[in-house]
Parts: structure tokens; sequence; C-alpha cells
């Protein structure tokens, strides 16, 4: 039987996304490019532990991938036993925009972390209140989950200790290494969901659909 995407080929595997069968060619071909392919599709897995990072078959990066690393921004490894409540702050906040709106794939994310970044990158730096902002309205509802979270961030150390001790040029360094990762766990391709499904994992569900208690942010 023909591949039922070229339908030249003789199809040898079962595609979920597509609910038939096609060719191995059309499948890494049009895997998370065309074919929105389900996180338990053992090709999926396979071609994810080939393009991580270091491998023959992970992608290339861009210019554009360059400048949303921030290259600039300096992350000293005390920070990141210093600020694990903020990274866990952010990458809770993604996780939660993720699970809100099921059509969000990595570069999404990516997206709405580098506009935030730039604002910050120019607030740091200047000091002018710059809004970036996003290029459409699902980038701009991820930057407003994680706006909403460092505001009770703050609220939170201002509770506790009387004052707020997060700095401009710490939420920076956090969106910057939030970035990075997320630049680290996706494959680049427009479907992509690796880093979801990976924060999906850290920040696991209860029934009910409550995250874990233990993942909440907490300040000391």
């Amino acid at each position: 039987m023909p591949c039922s995407l070229c339908e030249t080929r003789k199809e040898k595997r079962f595609c979920p996304a597509v609910h038939d069968r096609i060719c191995p060619q059309c499948c890494g071909e049009q895997r998370e490019v065309t074919l929105d392919c389900p996180s338990d599709c053992v090709y999926l897995q396979q071609a994810r532990e080939h393009e991580k990072p270091g491998s023959s078959h992970a992608r290339e990066m861009t210019e554009q991938d360059r400048e949303s690393l921030f290259p600039n921004v300096n992350i000293e490894e005390a920070f990141l036993y210093q600020q694990e409540n903020l990274l866990l702050g952010i990458s809770f906040a993604l996780a939660k925009s993720a699970r809100a709106d099921r059509n969000l794939r990595d570069g999404d994310l990516i997206g709405a972390l580098a506009s935030l970044g730039k604002t910050y990158e120019t607030l740091v730096q200047s000091g002018l209140h710059y809004d970036a902002g996003a290029p459409n309205p699902p980038q701009q509802a991820i930057i407003d989950e994680i706006k909403a979270m460092l505001r009770e961030y703050r609220e939170v150390e201002q509770k506790n200790r009387g004052f707020s001790a997060l700095r401009d040029a710490d939420i920076l360094k956090g969106i910057a290494f939030i970035a990075r990762m997320a630049h680290g766990r996706t494959n680049g391709r427009p479907k992509s969901r690796a880093y979801i499904e990976f924060l999906f994992q850290q920040f696991q569900e209860k029934v009910g659909g409550k995250e874990e208690q233990a993942n909440r942010i907490i300040v000391p």
C-alpha cells in the first residue's frame, strides 16, 4: 500500500498524527513540521534521542536563536543556587501557560521569553521601562503569566522579609537561563513540543488538574 501522505512510496509505519500508515521519509520530513505528533509516538521519541544537543542530528542555531539566548548576560553558577525559586517560578509559569493553551509550541514559549528578556535587558542596561511586547496574543499571554508570577514572588518576599530583594538584573538572568534551557530541549521544528513535554514532567498534575504542592514557589 502507498504512503497516505506522498501516495508514492510504500507505507511502513503507522502514524498516530494522521491515523494512517506512512513511509519513513514522510515521517522524518513532516514530523513536527506539518504533523502534530503525540508525545507517546515511538518514532518521535527515537528522533528526540538523536536530536539531543551534541548529536550529529542536532539542528544548527540561527542568528536569531543566538540573540534570544542573551549572549551578553553572564550567569554565575552561584546564581543558580541563590535564585532557584525564581527559576522554578518562571518554569512553572511556562508550564501553566502550556496547560492552559494546548495549541502552544516550544517556539511560542521561546518567543515569549525572548520578548520579555529584551524588556528587562533594556531596563537593566539603561533604566528605561520599554515594553518589547510580543508578536502575537498567545505569546503575550505567556508573558502576562510570567509577570503575574513575578508580582506574586515579590509580594511573598515583602510579606516574609519586610522587603523584596528580587532585582531586575536577577529576573533578566533567570529569563536568559530558562531561554537557554528551552533551546537545549527543543528541536526547532515548527510544531515541536519537546520542551513543553519536559516542563510537564517537572510540574506534574494531580487528579483534578492541580500541580504538585512541592513545585509551588517558596520564598524563605
